[in-house]
């Protein structure tokens, strides 16, 4: 009897209520069993894993399902019988593949007054080739350890080769990928593109503080470079100084930027940009004059029989190269050299000054180009900021090297060449996290230029050493040879440049 006859009976009066109830009692009794059962049935399911529903179910598909399934058994028998683990490799494997074990004790403590408190691998470059050498670390009577050498924190791997990856990666310009078939191949070590990103991490961690007193540095330098270009995320910024290299990734490009590094009306050294306008407004400035030379020929390629457009270019071009020579000779004294700076302001006034005092309204095409080329020069000379590299005086490097006053910024700019190629070809970070670490790894490791007579492996090697030996940076002890008080470093600009962001 289906529900619609059931329905008629009941109209009818041919079902009695008592059937009726019974019936409606027995309906029950099979919805509790059908429920108890589809219970059993999702409990079953929950402890099974849940096929693919778009997965092909041909008789061919099930054959192959078959013989991927023979064929990983297989390869686990062989795995098992050469004695490999899948997974993570235990301590006391990696200590059983170490090629010496050497003995780590507390600083100032007695060998005989510490006990033995764990063993680390730690992997090591030796002879060109990667090696594991386990260390007992052992504590002394107050709890203190002992530190082993050139290791950051837990890592299981050694500071040289921490170093040459973040070199390969930030410095060269490898991949993840690419540092790890470099040391493969060469160094015989076996990296995953996670284990370089968390080592990469954790020494950007341990250089932050490197990262102020760099900065500190860069507000007390004699002369400065500094350009910028956009980014993946916002801009990244290059500041070439002779005691700090900063570069900033990941930030933006505005005045509130470059007053974090360097304030306008605190900071004393020479600034060589462009003239872009954030550029303005410092104390001694000097524009880039390559910038200028740039527009001068292009306006002379556009129109080449213009004798106006020629004469601008070739007498900009002889003013410059005669700057040069005058800033090279030794001869002249400051007053004899600022003698000669006026000579040139005069010829600037004679090529330029016309077109000036005329103020002619914006007209159209390349006459225009011209008009406010001219307007700029006269601009930069009346500020003063065309020959302030004549008379600026040489700086020096903390490893000796003689830094002249540079007319143009082109070493800032070829320094911003490889993040430019990056960000056209989509290798550069996607997180301020990455531009932050990046911002410290490469900024202290270009730094480290000034400071070493050579820059290779082995002297980072040997100077990062000193800095655990000697409780100070070089760039520490730089500050204070300056007699730069604690108050005038600058702190907390990592946090500034990379506000850590919002979770309210």
């Amino acid at each position: 009897m289906d529900a619609k006859e059931l329905v008629n009976d009941v109209r009818d009066g041919r079902v009695s209520p008592e059937k009726l109830a019974e019936l409606v009692v027995k309906l029950g009794s099979d919805l509790d069993v059908a429920r108890r059962r589809i219970a059993e049935l999702e409990k079953e399911l929950g402890r099974r894993p849940t096929e693919r529903l778009d997965e092909s179910y041909s008789v061919d598909a099930e054959e192959k399902r078959k013989q991927d399934a023979n064929r990983r058994k297989k390869l686990n028998k062989k795995k098992k019988k050469k004695g490999l683990k899948r997974g993570r490799i235990s301590t006391a494997d990696k200590l059983a593949l170490a090629v010496r074990v050497e003995q780590v004790f507390p600083e100032d403590v007695a060998p005989e007054q510490c006990k033995l408190s764990h063993k680390r691998p730690i992997w090591r470059i030796e002879n060109g080739t990667a090696v594991i050498v386990a260390y007992e670390v052992y504590r002394g009577p107050s709890g203190q350890y002992g530190r082993i050498p050139r290791s950051l924190g837990r890592s299981e791997y050694g500071l040289e080769i921490v170093v040459t990856i973040s070199f390969l990666v930030h410095i060269v310009g490898l991949s993840f990928d690419k540092a790890c078939q470099v040391l493969q191949f060469f160094q015989n070590l076996n990296l995953k593109k996670s284990q370089v990103d968390a080592l990469l991490t954790q020494l950007a961690k341990s250089w932050e503080e490197q990262f102020d007193a760099l900065c500190s540095l860069l507000a007390h330098s004699a002369i400065v470079q500094c350009d910028e270009t956009s980014w993946s995320i916002k801009s990244v910024w290059a500041f070439l100084s002779e005691n700090a290299r900063i570069f900033l990734y990941g930030v933006h490009k505005d005045a509130e930027t470059l007053e974090v590094l360097l304030d306008k009306l605190t900071f004393e050294g020479m600034l060589v940009s462009d003239d872009a306008s954030v550029y303005r407004d410092f104390s001694c400035a000097q524009k880039c004059w390559a910038h200028l030379l740039r527009k001068a020929i292009k306006l002379t390629l556009l129109e080449p029989d213009n004798a106006a457009f020629r004469n601008l270019t070739d007498t900009l071009l002889k003013i410059y190269r005669t700057a040069c020579r005058l800033q090279r000779d030794q001869r002249y004294s400051p007053e004899g050299r600022a003698a000669k700076v006026h000579l040139l302001n005069d010829e600037i006034v004679d090529l330029c000054g016309p077109v000036w005092f005329a103020e002619l309204p914006p007209i159209e095409g390349v006459d225009n180009d011209y008009r406010l080329l001219c307007n700029e020069v006269m601009r930069l000379f009346l500020a003063g900021e065309l020959f302030t590299f004549v008379t600026q005086d040489d700086a020096v490097c903390p490893n000796g090297e003689t830094l002249a006053a540079p007319g143009t910024n082109n070493e800032s700019e070829r320094s911003l060449r490889g993040p430019a190629q990056c960000r056209s070809t989509g290798r550069t970070s996607k997180t301020t996290q990455g531009a932050r670490r990046q911002t410290i790894l490469v900024t202290t490791l270009e730094s480290l230029r000034l400071y070493l007579s050579e820059f290779t492996l082995a002297s980072v090697l040997q100077e990062i050493s000193h800095w655990w030996d000697a409780k100070a940076t070089c760039f520490q002890k730089l500050l204070k040879s300056l007699n730069i008080s604690s108050d005038d470093q600058a702190s907390g600009i990592l946090n500034k440049l990379f506000p850590p962001p919002d979770t309210s």
